[in-house]
Formats: C-alpha cells, structure tokens, sequence
C-alpha cells in the first residue's frame, strides 16, 4: 500500500452529480482531486472510440465476459462504458467512465411538472427554486434542444413522426424532447459526412459521430480547463473508513484495462464528495456499514432504491415504411398524466434489435412509483446486493398502466396497430415481468434509470450531508426516492446538484 496521500477535497464519480460538484467547486477556486473508476473516451477523427450495438466487444461493458444487451455475446473482459448489476428481481444499468451515465444515456433531458415532482420528493425540495434557477442552469451548461423540423422530416425518422401522430390522435400531451444531441452532428450523419450513430440508435455504448453532448463536453471540460481539477481515472474506490481530524481514509484500487489491480492507493480526505451514482455510491456506503467502516451510517443507507417506474414494449402494424433501427435517439415523448392507474410517459427510441421488422415502433416508458427496494450487505461474499420487490402489487401496476398507454394509442390509430413486446429482454438472463405476454406485452425487468439508495433528509439532511459523518456528502442520483415524476432523471440528479452544491459551498467552505 502507498503512503498516505493527502487531499483536501475529493469526488469519487464523474456523472452527473460528480460533474457539477466539479465544477462549481472550481468556479470558486477550491482545488479538487476528482477519482472515477472507468476510462475516458474521447471522440477522435477516427470515429471508432465505442463499441456498436450490432458488434459489441470489451469496450461495450464494464469487465464482462459476456455482451449485456441482447444475447449474451463472449466479449474481452475490459473496463468498458456499461455495466450491468444483476440485483434480485431486477438488472439495473450504470455507465462507467469520464462521464459516468452521460456517456450511454440518450440524451433526454427532460424536467418533470410540479405535482409529479412533489410527488417523489413530498416538498422536501421546492420545485419552484428549482424551476426559476436550477433547472434553467443545468440546462445553461448542456445545452439541449429538441430533433429540429429538417431532421424529423427525413426518411431516417419516420418512426419518430408517426409516434407524434399517434399521441396527437390519443388526445395526449405529446412533445419532441430535449435531447443532450449537437443537431449539426446529427444532420452530418444522414448526410454521409460522419459515421450513423444518432441515426443508428447507438447510445448504449456510447456515441462515435460526437453527436452526444455529454459531461466530458461541457460540465467537466470547463472544471479541467480551470485549473482547479485534477482528475485520476481508472481507480475504483475499494472502501471509506473514519481518519483523525474529521476526514476520512479513502483507499482505491488503481485498474488495468483489463480490470487487474495493479496498484492500492490511500487517500487522506477532509471533504468527501460520493457522486458514484444510485448503484455505485450506494453499494459503497452499504457495504462500508455492514463492515463497521463507517459504524454510525444510519438505517436509511441502501433504503428508498427504485426503477423510475421504467418498462419497455413496442406497437406494431404501422406504415411498413418505417425501419424501428433508425431515427434516434429518444426524440418524442407521449405523456398520459390521467392513466387511470397511474400517470406514465413514453418515448420512441431507435431499437437496433427490430432492424428489419418494418413497421414497429419500440418505446421506454416510466411511471411514478415510489422506491421499494434497498441494498443488502452479505457478510459471505462482502457485497452489498441490490433487491427489487417485482410482485409487489404497486410495482405490478406499473404493467397495467403501461398497457392502458399503449392500447390507447393503438386504438387512436387508423391502422391495425397492436401492442406487441420485446423480442427478447433487454438484458440477459433476467426474466420479463409480464402478467400475460397476449395482452400485456411489456418488460419491466431492467432499468436504465436507478435511482435513490442514500435518500434526501433520510440518509442524508436536506443537501445530501451524510447525518453523522461532517465533511461526508451525496451528491449523485441515490438522494432522490425511487422517481423523478414521469421523466428520464438525469436533468432532475444535475439541477438538484446544482442546488445542494450551491448550499453547501456557501454553508460549509
């Protein structure tokens, strides 16, 4: 083991959460070590930084053997952008790299309207603050617009234009999204002059064209060229344990691309910011309690986890013109806030598995279901495991509103649309959640969107200082409670950032 090195301030994690934190704190001057446990992908002349979706190899997922959407293809095992926990009852994704989740998320950024925000986080944050400041100042930096006219005429996005049609013709709130997408790039791509990668519905694993506007371009590229960063990759954060003199000993795990430990390192830390995401800060923080690394975490660490409501399904028998592997990457949303058994969203996506099944529409969906799951720390392997009630009736519910939404739309059509599921599910080896696959065809057994595990003024007080650690806080997506209202949660984890960031440099620096 190295010797101790000392740092005054430090963020484990480069999503979200982590991006802002890094950057605020050096608009302010504070000088930051920021550790992130994947690569950094930068997007060369080349085109050829990410795996794809139809030839996935080690760069696609983060030290498997196997690919971790679609069949299970033998992969090299590296350190790569996706990685996929197989949790009891559930499969939950997370990205890894400079950038975290900004790197395989599509884009969406999309804020939730007051009901359904106070709805998850019950008042404890004021949607109005965030609405006038926080928001608007995450969207400041990102920069996102919706898919502009030109580019939703064009042939690639049929599927797009015909999912419009059908939420106009249902009577629902239907909006293109606000997509972290460089339009230009995109409209490169359909011309020939970049590699189809938008077009092509590849986001999973990262994006080629350089379309994507994720944090490594905005957020962490202005932390870096302040001056005031230094960021260390490829080091994994192994456990957290009490130092003398309120900080704490950080000790990480320095990672070869092929994920061998080539190094220990330990860190002496005065302010530790976690900002490793619902999975990583969570199973981190668990596990450091079941340990008695950190004896005094309380009994909501690992609480309040849920799936933001997430399912997948598709409708089928639209115009036989339209190719479901074109067109992305999520560029419209249909909303149905009075389901009658709860409100759900869903959104179009480009779908690489249905290339050649002309005239389906594949589709993400979530509904506002509170965080029912929690992390377990077993003392036999030293893990903390992941568990989601999927029975549980108010999780089941999720399936029948999700059914209404789609037979509603399939009803509003002129054609013989029917609501058909996945081919197979997003993730191997896990079952579909379906009740019947001939009249609720939809899987709810994976999540793109993990949320909560460390919840607001639970786990944490109301800007995410860890209650009894001083100098220990969350800043990432495992504050909020299960939901974000409806809505893709990654605009929600960056402005809710911003606001604790903000309080929290002013309170405690």
């Amino acid at each position: 083991m190295n010797t101790s090195e000392p740092v005054d301030v430090m963020i484990v994690g480069s999503g979200f959460g982590g991006a802002v934190a890094a950057l605020r704190l050096a608009d302010h001057g504070i000088r930051t070590v920021l550790v992130e446990r994947g690569r950094r992908w930068p997007v060369t002349a080349t085109q050829d930084t990410f795996a794809s979706l139809q030839a996935p190899d080690g760069r696609s997922a983060w030290l498997s053997d196997v690919a971790v959407l679609g069949p299970p293809k033998p992969i090299d095992r590296f350190l790569g952008v996706l990685e996929l926990m197989l949790g009891d009852g559930i499969a939950a994704f997370a990205g890894a790299g400079w950038g975290g989740g900004s790197l395989v998320f599509g884009g969406a950024l999309i804020q939730p309207t007051k009901a359904l925000f106070e709805r998850a986080f019950r008042h404890r944050v004021d949607y109005d603050e965030m609405n006038d400041v926080y928001y608007q100042r995450a969207r400041t930096v990102i920069k996102p617009s919706p898919c502009p006219e030109h580019i939703l005429q064009h042939r690639d996005y049929r599927a797009a234009r015909n999912w419009l049609e059908l939420g106009y013709r249902a009577g629902l709130r239907t909006n293109l999204i606000d997509l972290a997408v460089d339009w230009n790039t995109v409209h490169e791509e359909l011309n020939g002059g970049r590699t189809p990668s938008v077009i092509a519905g590849d986001f999973w694993y990262g994006n080629n064209s350089g379309a994507k506007l994720s944090l490594d371009r905005n957020y962490l590229h202005r932390a870096e060229r302040s001056g005031y960063l230094e960021t260390v990759t490829q080091h994994n954060v192994e456990s957290i344990h009490p130092h003398e003199n309120d900080r704490f000993r950080v000790v990480t795990q320095q990672l070869s691309d092929d994920g061998t430990v080539t190094a220990t390192h330990t860190y002496v830390v005065r302010r530790l910011f976690l900002a490793a995401g619902s999975l990583g800060t969570s199973r981190l923080l668990t596990r450091a309690r079941g340990r008695h690394d950190l004896p005094k975490l309380n009994a909501k660490v690992g609480t309040h986890w849920g799936n933001n409501g997430d399912f997948f399904s598709a409708l089928e028998g639209l115009r036989n013109r339209i190719q479901p592997n074109l067109g992305g990457t999520v560029p419209v949303m249909i909303q149905d806030p009075d389901n009658e058994i709860m409100p759900t969203t869903v959104e179009c996506f480009a779908d690489w598995t249905k290339k050649g099944q002309h005239g389906l529409v594949s589709s993400v969906g979530m509904a506002p279901i509170p965080g029912k799951g929690h992390f377990q720390y077993n003392t036999a392997d030293d893990k903390a495991t992941l568990v989601w009630p999927r029975t549980d009736p108010e999780v089941l519910r999720v399936i029948d509103a999700g059914t209404a939404t789609y037979n509603r739309l399939a009803d509003a059509s002129d054609e013989e649309v029917r609501h058909t599921g996945p081919v197979q599910t997003l993730a191997y080896g896990m079952p579909v959640h379906r009740l019947d696959v001939e009249t609720t065809p939809i899987d709810a057994s994976a999540t793109a969107h993990p949320l909560g595990g460390m919840p607001l003024d639970g786990a944490t007080d109301n800007i995410g200082r860890v209650r009894h650690y001083p100098g220990l806080y969350v800043i990432d997506g495992s504050l909020i409670p299960g939901h974000t209202g409806c809505v893709n949660p990654a605009l929600t984890i960056t402005a809710l950032a911003e606001r604790n960031i903000e309080r929290i440099i002013d309170q405690d620096f």
